[in-house]
């Protein structure tokens, strides 16, 4: 028998060479002769707890009992008694003697009377948390004597210990028995290990060993008794010393009195049922245990009383203990919304209950909830952590939010619900610090491509206020390509006011990115038609602008005089005073509608006055609604190679060019139809006219091509374009397009949207040229095409060949006759 226990005991180790835990300090209190220690797993290093009980001899009566109770604590499962680990028994050497120790390993707990210490509750809130410890308590007794007809037989402070999240657990199993009731007249001890209880815990029938009364009287009659004293000692915060002090009821509150005497009722038979406490005691009906029990059987309420019990619970976090909080409903909360059982309203709570948190362990116990909440399917979920991502943003990774919550984010950016998108392109501004430099190029500026031209006007007016915002934390290359083409092609031309005027504070806010040339030709021509535009918010900021960007050309100017070439040609960073900042969200799609208020854009440069007749009816809110820049602190991060070097593609041509291909097979960021204007200047006008008009003029061999000729004009090269041809008026459609002009090849149309969208080159192709005796002599591009022949050649006919100086068709037609008459004769 012994050594059936033995081996019971020592589990799976067979000495202390073998025990994969490190035994740490004790703590200063446990129950009976057993040492409570801390310890924590060789493997992972997780923390347990590790008791040990030592003896002088295998055969000594407390390692006899200590046996009993690693058996049991092996044998006896519930969420309130205490989760065993491992066990083991060595001998361990006592200076030169050997002793006999039991190991036992458990989940980490602490004595509930050092817990209580630490705590220092006090009033209200003490007395909550004494309701909510005691109903775990009187479960795990209920448990033992209803449901497995067990007797613990020794219930105090002491066989009470604390888990991490403040539940209560029960353990102390060395005079754990089986109730003997069929046996009644039988006078031997019911216990073996009575004897391990001191006599101020023991009723008066144990206490007179009155065995026959004992079996007669019902399971829980000794536990009843027991938990009357831990209610005594709770409550007294003293140690019971001797039985008579239970009458002393000073210390117990009004609401549990009654049940306390009927615990300790000098009757057996009378004594109250664990059960009937936690179903009928008026103590547990608090704040604390109603929130708790709700939150344990949260699967089986439906989603009212969820969506209810949620709006109230940050009021009711307020009230309840700040430890017990964060260490008891945290993470029930957290648990109830990664497993999907929580309603959204949840999500809100859990972020207010982690702002109490240190920020380690922030990181630790809440942030990896949120990360796998952005995974969630419900859209309420991720409305929530959108509204909300200010408040945890900044505690992500940049690796976390690049792998994990970024590809879930930006499938927002193509939901059908117009709010789910702007709150989608609004967490970018928190997020998009975090991303590389491949996910800014290749992923995040494709939606904001797309989002430019969305049919929610406050959308397209946030998209462009988010691409100033986040300039910054672009390359060098993916700036020239995309700020320019975005703020002036599309912004400014927006049908919005508003977005119009986020154009042109965008272009303001980054214009220490541009070159002179830049700003000169590309940006001051665009903001200058802007003075005249039907809206009068839109005139005071281009009027803002255009100051802010003569100013720099001035600098320009004043730095070529002095002769630092070196300095001007730089970019404009070097040339204007700091004033990078942050632009704030234009307004709301769901408080701005006006599609129907929307003007058309300001016509380029030759629009005459008429052209914008046209008010605004845009109100002044919408006008008021764009904020002031914010002062930014930020600096631009760590650029990575140029993107001419990079292989990655940003997909701007993914969006809305799917069906050209690219033939050259060079990998594009979009925006590389732009012509650079460091390159060097085109030849002026005058000198491409004389160079046309010197031009001498060939008889073509193949009349054909000469007057498929006349139909098709010259297509001017792109290093052929002047400066200003990007931001000229557009020439007047064309009633048709010859088929023989193919666009050029040197470009991918599929990776360019940018490119797509900027200003077109003057068009020539179209309608045929006239005669240079009818030409208009204000069309330029006319009077740079080639002239049209000057013989007259009929055309020949498709069957023939043109040779000699005789017409074709007579000549074919006399041969066949010759040689028909011949054969006839």
């Amino acid at each position: 028998m012994f050594k059936f226990l033995k081996e019971v005991v020592a589990g799976s180790g067979s000495g202390l060479k073998d025990f994969p835990y490190t035994i740490g300090e004790p703590y200063a209190s446990a129950w009976g002769s057993w040492t409570h220690h801390r310890g924590t797993s060789k493997d992972d290093g997780s923390p347990v707890s590790i008791f040990s009980l030592s003896g002088s001899n295998p055969q000594d009566r407390h390692l006899v009992a200590g046996r009993n109770g690693v058996k049991r604590l092996r044998t006896v499962r519930h969420p309130n008694i205490l989760s065993f680990l491992h066990s083991t028994e060595a001998e361990v050497p006592d200076g030169p003697a050997m002793k006999h120790t039991i190991y036992i390993v458990t989940e980490p707990v602490m004595p509930l009377s050092e817990k209580l210490k630490e705590l220092n509750l006090g009033g209200t809130q003490r007395d909550e948390y004494f309701a909510w410890g005691l109903h775990q308590i009187s479960k795990a007794v209920s448990f033992l004597n209803n449901d497995c007809k067990l007797v613990h037989g020794n219930v105090c402070v002491t066989s009470v210990v604390v888990t991490q999240t403040l539940d209560w657990k029960l353990h102390a199993f060395d005079v754990l028995s089986e109730f003997d009731a069929n046996n009644e007249a039988s006078n031997s001890p019911m216990l073996q290990f009575e004897w391990l209880v001191g006599t101020q815990y023991k009723p008066m029938e144990l206490t007179k060993s009155d065995w026959v009364s004992i079996r007669k009287s019902p399971p829980w009659a000794i536990d009843s008794w027991g938990l009357g004293c831990l209610i005594y000692e709770l409550f007294s915060g003293a140690k019971l010393t001797r039985t008579e002090d239970l009458r002393n009821t000073a210390s117990i509150p009004k609401s549990l009195l009654p049940d306390y005497q009927r615990l300790l009722s000098s009757a057996p038979s009378r004594r109250m049922n664990p059960s009937k406490l936690i179903d009928n005691s008026e103590f547990f009906q608090n704040k604390l245990v109603e929130t708790i029990q709700f939150m344990e059987v949260l699967n089986l309420k439906d989603s009212v009383e969820k969506d209810s019990f949620f709006r109230k619970l940050p009021n009711i976090a307020e009230q309840l203990p700040r430890e017990i909080v964060l260490k008891k409903l945290l993470p029930v909360l957290a648990s109830a919304l990664e497993f999907g059982s929580a309603a959204a309203p949840a999500l809100v709570v859990l972020l207010k209950m982690g702002s109490w948190l240190p920020a380690d362990q922030f990181s630790a116990k809440v942030l990896p909830t949120i990360v796998k909440l952005f995974a969630s399917n419900d859209r309420a979920i991720r409305v929530s952590l959108l509204q909300h991502i200010d408040q945890f943003g900044e505690s992500l990774t940049a690796q976390t939010v690049d792998e994990q919550v970024f590809p879930h984010v930006a499938t927002g950016f193509s939901d059908t619900s117009a709010f789910l998108r702007e709150l989608t392109l609004k967490s970018m501004l928190v997020l998009a610090p975090k991303l590389s430099q491949r996910t800014i190029s290749g992923s995040l500026l494709k939606y904001l491509s797309k989002l430019q031209v969305d049919e929610e006007p406050a959308i397209r007016t946030n998209t462009t206020i988010l691409l100033g915002n986040i300039a910054n934390y672009m390359n060098d290359g993916t700036r020239k390509r995309v700020l320019i083409n975005a703020f002036t092609v599309r912004a400014l031309r927006d049908t919005f006011p508003p977005a119009r005027a986020a154009g042109i504070m965008a272009l303001s806010v980054t214009s220490s990115y541009y070159e002179m040339t830049e700003i000169a030709t590309r940006i001051l021509p665009n903001v200058v038609v802007l003075t005249f535009d039907p809206d009068s918010d839109v005139r005071t900021k281009a009027f803002q602008a255009t100051d802010q960007f003569l100013q720099i050309a001035k600098q320009h100017h004043e730095k070529l005089t002095m002769g630092d070439n070196s300095a001007a040609e730089a970019t404009g960073i070097q040339l204007k005073p700091g004033n990078a900042g942050l632009l704030g969200w234009a307004m709301s799609s769901l408080t701005q509608k006006g599609k129907g208020s929307d003007h058309g854009p300001v016509s380029s440069a030759n629009a005459s006055n008429s052209q914008i007749s046209a008010t605004s009816s845009v109100t002044s809110d919408n006008r008021s609604s764009t904020v002031a820049y914010a002062p930014s602190t930020s600096s631009s991060l760590d650029q990575t190679a140029p993107a001419s070097a990079r292989s990655s593609v940003d997909g701007w041509g993914e969006i809305e060019n799917d069906n050209t291909q690219e033939e050259n097979g060079s990998d594009k960021e979009g925006w590389d139809d732009v012509d650079p204007f460091d390159e060097k200047p085109p030849p002026s006008l005058l000198s491409n006219i004389q160079a046309a008009q010197k031009r001498p003029v060939a008889q073509p061999k193949q009349p054909v091509s000469n007057s498929s000729r006349l139909n098709q004009p010259k297509v001017p090269k792109p290093e052929e374009d002047p400066l200003w041809g990007s931001i000229a008026a557009p020439a007047p459609k064309n009633a048709s397009k010859s088929s023989d002009i193919k666009p050029s090849t040197s470009h991918n149309d599929d990776d360019d949207l940018w490119g797509s969208i900027a200003a077109p080159p003057p068009k020539s192709a179209g309608k045929p040229l006239k005669p240079p005796a009818a030409a208009n002599s204000d069309d330029l591009w006319g009077a740079i095409a080639a002239p049209p022949p000057s013989t007259k050649a009929r055309p020949l006919a498709s069957s023939g060949r043109g040779r000699g100086t005789k017409p074709a068709q007579p000549k074919l037609g006399a041969q066949r006759i010759g040689r028909t008459s011949s054969t006839g004769m």
